[in-house]
């Protein structure tokens, strides 16, 4: 049984990292409850408007300057992995790592071989491990969260998308985690261009569409302004999820404390009393030697 004042220094110790983790808990959940009013408000509309331009991209070819839709032989590939620049969440970041990796080494594994298979990675825990395992990362944009605006990510996803067109890559994928709840975060693996058509209407008779003003402008404005808010919901979505996560790790880290002070409080008090008891002997075996 350990002493007295080792369980008295481990006791202080525990107390001390219980504070750290609770105090981090509410900074996670102020975090959270902020991000979320974002992600609840914007996820209907970019979900509504990511559908309308697939299947308005049934309706315009090549031809016309869709050059968003085009599909191409998947030689190249670019994989954007959203992870966080913090640790203290959980299996936030190695889910979404593991996911990413195994994306790379198994979908498009003679891809990658050829090297042909790049990384852009946002958040410093995932550029880290790319880095590590020697994966070919071209860039990080780890800033982003630092400022969290559709006007500091709208540049990143316009770079993307000039990248596809150019036919620097054939298909570019996403890999995030997206929000749930504060205890559930789902992988998720999302295909950003080219985009992707609408399967409930692939194959169907489509209706005639009036272009107003014209296809050209629709073409030049819309189908890029969508494809830039998937990508901003994108960084928000994973941002949220990030949030959640810590507060659920922390909330289980103060938890697991506040019972290891109970635990030690318990081992503690046992020494106390067998030390007490000890001396108590020592007094009587003493008296009663005296008296012999």
């Amino acid at each position: 049984m350990a002493n007295l004042k080792d369980l008295r220094t481990r006791i202080n110790s525990v107390r001390s990292t219980r504070q750290i983790t609770s105090a981090m808990k509410m900074v996670a959940a102020a975090k959270l409850r902020k991000a979320q009013n974002k992600i609840v408000q914007l996820r209907p509309y970019a979900n509504k408007l990511h559908k309308l331009i697939s299947t308005l991209s049934n309706n315009l070819n090549e031809e016309e300057g869709n050059n968003y839709s085009t599909v191409r032989d998947e030689e190249k590939i670019l994989i954007i992995l959203v992870t966080s620049n913090r640790g203290l969440c959980g299996s936030f970041n190695s889910v979404a790592i593991k996911n990413a990796i195994n994306l790379a080494d198994n979908v498009y594994k003679s891809q990658l071989n050829k090297g042909n298979v790049h990384f852009l990675a946002i958040g410093k825990k995932g550029a880290n491990y790319l880095k590590q395992k020697k994966y070919d990362l071209i860039d990080s944009k780890n800033e982003l969260f630092d400022s969290l605006s559709f006007h500091a990510i709208a540049p990143i996803a316009e770079t993307i998308m000039n990248q596809f067109i150019n036919e620097e890559y054939d298909k570019i994928e996403l890999v995030y985690n997206q929000f749930k709840n504060a205890a559930v975060q789902n992988i998720t693996t999302e295909q950003f261009l080219p985009v992707v058509i609408n399967e409930e209407e692939e194959g169907k008779h489509l209706p005639f569409y009036i272009f107003e003003p014209d296809k050209e402008r629709i073409i030049k404005e819309l189908i890029p302004k969508s494809l830039k808010i998937q990508f901003y919901k994108t960084i928000v979505d994973s941002f949220v999820a990030e949030n959640g996560a810590r507060m659920t790790a922390m909330h289980k880290a103060t938890d697991n404390a506040t019972e290891m002070i109970r635990d030690l409080n318990l081992e503690y008090n046992k020494a106390r009393q067998s030390a007490i008891t000890k001396e108590l002997l020592d007094i009587v075996g003493g008296a009663e030697a005296l008296n012999k």
